[in-house]
C-alpha cells in the first residue's frame, strides 16, 4: 500500500454543469480501478484545459474499504440554517501561502475571523505552529479530508468536550532521543492542559515518508509501509477518539540543506504536503480527526544553528518536537458523523450550517467546488498570494456568491455585514440607485382581422420593439422600460 502523486488535464468548466461531477469523470478516467484518490488540487488552466494534482493511494484487491470509499461522495444541502454564523476557513498546505504556508502564521487572521463569527471551521495547518497552537474557543480543528467531507454533505463535526488521543510514533535506533523527547512532550500536555493520553503506541518498523514536489511547484511526497499502521489503528478503534502522529520525513535531498534553503530563502513549507497526505488517509479510512508531526530527521540537525530567521517561521527554530500544538489541537478536535441526520442537532455541524468558506484567492479544491454547488458564499482573500494559477470567475458560482477580499481585515468586515444582513452595496461611495423597472400593458386586441391596426402576419410575430420600447424587452405583451437605458 503506498501513495503517490498524479498529474491530469481536462476540459474548462462547463456553464451551467457541475464542477464536481466534471473532475471525478477526469480523475476515474485517469486513475485505474486499484488506486484511490484521497487529495485534488486544481492548480491552473493551460491550453490543454484545467490541470489537475492528485495524491492517491493503490491498494491491493483484499483492502475493500478503500474500495468503498469516494473523496466525491456528494449529498446536496436541504436547506441553509440561519440560528448561527458558522465559517469555514482554508489555507491550502504545500502551495506556499504568504499567509498560513509556514508555521501557524494564519492563526491572526483565524483569531480575527473567529471574533466575528460562532464557530470557526480550520484545519491544523492553519494554526499548527510546533509547540504554539493560538486558536480561540470557537475554532472547530478538523483534519482537511473532514473539510472536504463536511462541504460536500457526507459528513458533519460533532463538538467535544474532550478526546481520548492516542499517540502513535516510531523507533529512532538513529536517534534515540527523539521518542523520549515525544513522550515528554504528551507527558507535558497532560500536566498542563490535562489531557486525556493514556498510551503511546511506539512502531517497530516506522513510515516511509518522502516529501517531493509536483509539476506546479506544490509541496506533496510519496508515502510507504502504511500497512502495519493501519492495522494497529483498526485494532484499537473504540479505545481512542482522534490519532496524533508523530514521525520521521526523509528529505529528497540532504536534510541539513533542506533546512537551510527553507529557513534561509523561503519558498514553500516542505514537510506539510506529506504530512497532509498521510492525515487525509487515515482520516478517510478510520473516520477520527487526525494530525501529524514531523520527528527530528536527523542528529546532525542538533548541532546547527540558523540565527534569527523569519518570522512566519521562527516558531519552528524554538521546538524540539513540533509536537504540542497537534495535542492540543486534537484535545477538542470535532468528531466525525458519517451520514449525519438532516433534523437539526446544536452540538452537530452539517453543510446546512456553513454560512461561509474562506479561501485564498485562485485556490480551487474540493471545497471550493463544493461551495458553488452547495450555494455557499466564498471569500476570496487576494493578498494571500500563491503558487496556484487558477481565476476563480471561471467556476459557475450564481451571482453574488463569489465575493473578493483585499485581506483578511477586509474579509472579516464582510463576514460582519453579512451575519449583520448589511448589503454591500450599501457600504459602498457613491452609492448607486436603484434600478427602476417600470411594466406597461399592451394587449393584442383583433380588430377587422388585425391586432393593433398590424396584419395577423404581424401579430404572430410579436410585438415590435419601436419607439420607445425599442429600450427594452416586450414579454407576452408586457413593455419593461428601464429608466437607466433612456438615451
Amino acid at each position: 500500500m503506498k501513495i503517490a502523486s498524479h498529474r491530469i488535464a481536462f476540459g474548462s468548466w462547463l456553464k451551467g454543469g457541475s464542477p464536481l461531477a466534471q473532475l471525478e469523470r477526469a480523475v476515474a478516467e485517469a486513475c485505474p480501478a486499484n488506486i484511490a484518490p484521497l487529495r485534488a488540487a486544481v492548480v491552473e488552466k493551460t491550453r490543454r484545459g484545467n490541470v489537475c494534482e492528485v495524491e492517491a493511494i493503490e491498494y491491493g484487491s483484499a483492502d475493500h474499504a478503500l474500495a468503498d470509499k469516494s473523496i466525491f461522495e456528494f449529498r446536496r444541502r436541504t436547506q441553509a440554517r440561519t440560528g448561527q454564523f458558522n465559517a469555514v476557513m482554508l489555507i491550502p498546505t504545500g502551495v506556499d501561502c504568504a499567509i498560513g504556508g509556514h508555521a501557524g502564521d494564519a492563526t491572526p487572521a483565524a483569531r480575527l475571523l473567529a471574533s466575528v463569527v460562532d464557530n470557526l471551521v480550520l484545519h491544523p495547518n492553519v494554526v499548527n505552529a510546533s509547540d504554539v497552537n493560538e486558536q480561540t474557543d470557537n475554532c472547530l480543528y478538523a483534519e482537511g479530508s473532514l473539510i472536504c467531507r463536511l462541504m460536500m454533505g457526507s459528513v458533519g463535526l460533532r463538538k467535544a468536550r474532550q478526546n481520548r488521543v492516542l499517540l502513535v510514533t516510531e523507533e529512532r535506533p538513529d536517534a534515540p532521543n527523539v521518542v523520549d523527547q515525544t513522550i515528554n512532550c504528551a507527558e507535558g500536555a497532560r500536566a498542563t492542559l490535562g489531557m486525556d493520553i493514556s498510551e503511546v503506541v511506539v512502531l517497530d518498523r516506522g513510515l516511509s515518508m518522502k516529501t517531493g514536489f509536483a509539476e506546479s511547484g506544490r509541496v506533496t511526497g510519496r508515502i510507504e509501509r502504511l500497512e502495519h499502521l493501519i492495522d494497529i489503528l483498526r485494532a484499537k478503534a473504540g479505545s481512542y477518539d482522534a490519532v496524533a502522529l508523530a514521525t520521521r520525513i526523509t528529505p529528497h535531498i540532504d536534510t541539513v540543506e533542506l533546512h537551510r534553503n527553507y529557513f534561509g530563502e523561503g519558498g514553500a513549507n516542505p514537510w506539510g504536503g506529506v504530512e497532509a497526505v498521510l492525515t487525509h488517509c487515515l482520516s478517510t479510512l478510520l473516520d477520527v480527526p487526525t494530525a501529524h508531526a514531523p520527528t527530528m530527521s536527523s542528529e546532525a540537525l542538533r548541532t546547527e544553528s540558523w540565527g534569527v530567521v523569519e518570522p512566519r517561521k521562527a516558531a519552528e527554530i524554538i521546538s524540539t518536537t513540533y509536537l504540542f500544538c497537534v495535542l492540543k489541537g486534537l484535545n477538542r478536535a470535532p468528531r466525525v458523523v458519517v451520514n449525519p441526520p438532516i433534523a437539526h442537532d446544536p452540538s452537530l455541524l452539517t453543510v446546512e450550517d456553513l454560512s461561509c468558506l474562506v479561501i485564498p484567492d485562485s485556490c480551487v479544491g474540493l471545497p471550493t467546488l463544493a461551495a458553488v454547488e452547495q450555494g455557499i458564499p466564498v471569500i476570496a482573500v487576494r493578498n494571500n498570494t500563491n503558487l496556484m494559477k487558477n481565476d476563480l470567475k471561471a467556476l459557475p458560482f450564481a451571482p453574488g456568491q463569489l465575493l473578493y477580499a483585499a485581506n483578511y481585515y477586509e474579509a472579516a468586515g464582510i463576514i460582519a455585514a453579512m451575519k449583520a444582513g448589511v448589503a454591500a452595496s450599501t457600504l459602498v461611495r457613491p452609492m448607486q440607485p436603484i434600478r427602476i423597472i417600470r411594466t406597461a400593458e399592451e394587449p393584442i386586441l383583433p380588430t377587422n382581422g388585425h391586432a393593433n391596426g398590424r396584419s395577423r402576419k404581424d401579430a404572430a410575430q410579436g410585438p415590435s420593439l419601436g419607439g420607445a420600447a425599442a429600450n427594452g424587452a416586450v414579454l407576452n405583451g408586457v413593455h419593461a422600460v428601464l429608466d437607466g437605458d433612456k438615451s
